[in-house]
């Protein structure tokens, strides 16, 4: 991870918050030096933004509430180098959240030391096996994203290797499940906050058959039943300052230096599924009412959540990126992008949903996604792309025209923008800048696709379109079956290229309104 020129700032730190230099001067919330003292109690496999103002808020609010009384013990399999500046902080990290209050601005920041520590799962895997034999340890999270609650071959004979996630929690689980003779006094909750359906009973399902093929004790087994594996929502936007964002000028507005300073929204859900049972065994959750439900039912928030705002920000990166933006405000602020962006949550995803309050909760993301305090870059949406548009995007083309016997003319059009994308040409430029590019492991599969095709080649063109389609190892199923979806795709992606990205948003808009018209009675 770069570090950023500090100048004569100084760096946040445990020293410094007892120097006591902030108090009472910048506005910033300091935790007290009992809060900075709390034992680990809980392990989180991720060192990323979303988690550190996710759970770490979550934490921290409970910490400051005297119901939890612990810190994280974060765990870094990346390489980022995130872990290295975690604990050259000592933990701490600051948390700016920013809101509109009736066209109000309000912003608050705030220190957070819920986080003791941080290991390098590659480097220090024995560290992390001393946490597995920690007594106070009492819940797990993690945030791999939706590809990292999967089943790899290359740890499915050998617990060596240690590759995926799943593994890493699988020798964590074992180690402490053995340290402690398979007690189930001391089975952990396991919280993760990847976005996939039902990712508690998908990663216990995968803990299970590792154990199973590695052949360890059989009184695993029946420990593991013990272990509160949750099924999660997740909903809040975060977002880092990024490239072309003044971070000098924030240092110096917080008096100090962090390399972590992460930004979010005000607004922030965890939905669990359960019970008071498993209200009473998650103490972090005692007295936060507004963030954290506990309910037997999450799917409907969970379905809502992933196909409105996600399913939105999947769509908006790529034809964001390719017509010259680069944030979700952007987006939202453009005449073009954002009547699209509305157009597609209201004509085309809501009318999909069976629960209650979709547009309502439509009309919610649209305003935080407008949210001016929030600078939610979209290459950073760009990451896993195609597992995205499988999961977020593809269900609702498919379930819309099955309702309708017609194709969705907006969703189409983000599709046929997101193969245009995986072109590879933006991403070329940014790393001739010298830029990272998100990791997308089948969007490099389609611009694999698109070697030889050079648009307006019509037939070419078509026949690319044809094969990506029909590609159900990218989808999970055959979209070329679509009546009409690929002629679509492929006229989108022709004028695209003839006439340009927006102009082509301003012809699908029209298409789009002309197809509602025709379809009224």
């Amino acid at each position: 991870m770069a570090s950023r020129d500090n100048g004569a700032l100084p760096i946040l730190s445990r020293e410094f918050i007892t120097r006591g230099a902030l108090h009472g001067q910048s506005g910033v919330s300091v935790p007290t030096e009992a809060l900075m003292e709390l034992p680990e109690r809980a392990i989180q496999f991720g060192t990323g933004a979303f988690l550190r103002a996710f759970i770490g808020s979550f934490i921290d609010d409970a910490n400051r509430r005297g119901v939890f009384n612990g810190r994280i013990v974060a765990v870094g399999s990346t390489g980022s180098g995130r872990d290295e500046v975690i604990n050259k902080q000592d933990g701490l990290y600051t948390l700016t959240s920013g809101w509109l209050d009736r066209g109000t601005p309000r912003r608050e920041t705030r220190i957070l030391a819920s986080t003791s520590r941080a290991l390098s799962a590659t480097h220090e895997w024995a560290k992390v096996l001393e946490c597995a034999r920690d007594p106070r340890i009492e819940v797990v999270f993690s945030n791999t994203t939706e590809v990292g609650i999967a089943l790899d071959d290359a740890d499915a004979q050998s617990p060596s290797s240690r590759r995926s996630f799943p593994a890493k929690l699988t020798a964590f689980l074992f180690e402490r499940a053995r340290t402690f003779e398979f007690a189930a006094t001391h089975a952990p909750a396991v919280i993760p906050c990847e976005l996939i359906d039902d990712n508690g009973d998908r990663l216990r399902a995968i803990v299970q058959t590792l154990a199973s093929r590695w052949r360890l004790d059989t009184r695993f087994a029946p420990w593991l039943d013990r272990v509160a594996f949750c099924n999660t929502l997740v909903d809040r936007i975060v977002t880092t300052p990024m490239a072309g964002f003044n971070v000098e000028r924030v240092d110096h507005a917080l008096g100090y230096h962090d390399e972590l300073v992460t930004s979010t929204e005000r607004y922030r859900l965890l939905a669990i599924q359960g019970d008071d049972a498993l209200r009473q065994r998650l103490g972090f959750a005692s007295g936060d009412e507004g963030g954290i439900l506990i309910t037997a039912h999450i799917a409907p928030y969970r379905l809502r959540k992933l196909r409105v705002l996600n399913g939105a920000h999947t769509i908006c990166a790529p034809v964001g990126l390719l017509a010259g933006c680069e944030t979700v405000g952007e987006v939202v602020a453009h005449p073009r992008l954002g009547a699209l962006l509305r157009r597609v949550i209201f004509d085309e995803i809501a009318p999909t949903l069976s629960v209650p309050g979709a547009e309502e909760f439509g009309r919610e993301v649209l305003g935080r996604f407008a949210n001016p305090f929030i600078h939610h870059a979209l290459w950073d949406i760009s990451l896993h792309g195609a597992t995205k548009m499988k999961v977020r995007v593809v269900p609702t083309i498919m379930e819309y025209a099955e309702r309708h016997r017609t194709i969705t003319q907006l969703l189409t059009f983000g599709f046929a923008m997101y193969l245009l994308f995986c072109r590879g040409k933006l991403q070329d430029a940014r790393r001739r800048a010298g830029q990272s590019v998100p990791v997308d492991a089948n969007g490099d599969k389609i611009r694999a696709a698109w070697e030889g095709v050079e648009p307006p080649q019509s037939r070419a063109l078509a026949a690319f379109v044809g094969r990506v389609c029909a590609d159900q190892s990218l989808w999970g199923r055959d979209l070329a079956t679509l009546p009409g979806f690929t002629e679509a795709v492929t006229d989108h992606l022709t004028r695209a290229q003839v006439d340009g990205v927006v102009s082509a948003i301003g012809a699908a808009l029209s298409d789009s309104a002309t197809a509602t018209s025709q379809a009224l009675p």
